[in-house]
């Protein structure tokens, strides 16, 4: 596997690492408005905006930490759908999943699918013993995502975020 492109392929999907050119598939997620009201508005509302996000918030992630949220695409046209990876907050002490999807591609399994290849990467590759994810405490679907990975609901956090649902998943040593 490239060494730009971590996390294993899927069936149906191949997670890569974001740059700059992908900056109109991120203009039109970031601006859903499930993506505004579940994860919050990152303030880019043209190509300008998405790209210094990518820049600013991505790539830094990746220069940092050695990981963070990557594309989505369908193996068998290349179309982005989605984001999912791993992101380690300041206001967190474990490092978290998180994905967004396109709203035309939920219901197909795609952000198991992502999540349960991002999880796996965190466990064989990358070796961490815990990894957490937060959610609104009303996005019921994220929650039975959650737990259908395996992540245990622990807590209500309050975060600069806002008021989240903590999950947690231990990996055997």
């Amino acid at each position: 596997m490239p060494a730009d492109d971590p996390v294993p392929a899927t069936e149906r999907l191949r997670l890569r690492r974001m740059h700059t050119g992908d900056a109109a598939f991120m203009l039109e997620l970031l601006n859903q408005p499930s993506f505004i009201r579940h994860i919050g508005d990152r303030g880019a509302r043209d190509l300008d905006g998405a790209r210094f996000y990518i820049t600013d918030r991505v790539l830094a992630a990746y220069a940092k930490h050695g990981f963070g949220m990557e594309v989505v695409e369908l193996r068998s046209t290349g179309e982005p759908v989605g984001i999912c990876g791993l992101v380690k907050r300041d206001s967190l002490d474990d490092v978290d999943i998180g994905y967004a999807l396109l709203e035309r591609h939920w219901g197909k399994g795609y952000a198991r699918e992502a999540a349960q290849a991002v999880l796996r990467h965190a466990q064989a590759d990358l070796r961490l013993k815990r990894l957490v994810a937060i959610t609104g405490p009303d996005n019921t679907a994220s929650q039975a995502l959650l737990r259908a990975l395996g992540l245990r609901f622990e807590q209500v956090l309050s975060l600069p975020e806002g008021e989240s649902a903590l999950y947690a998943i231990e990996f055997p040593a």
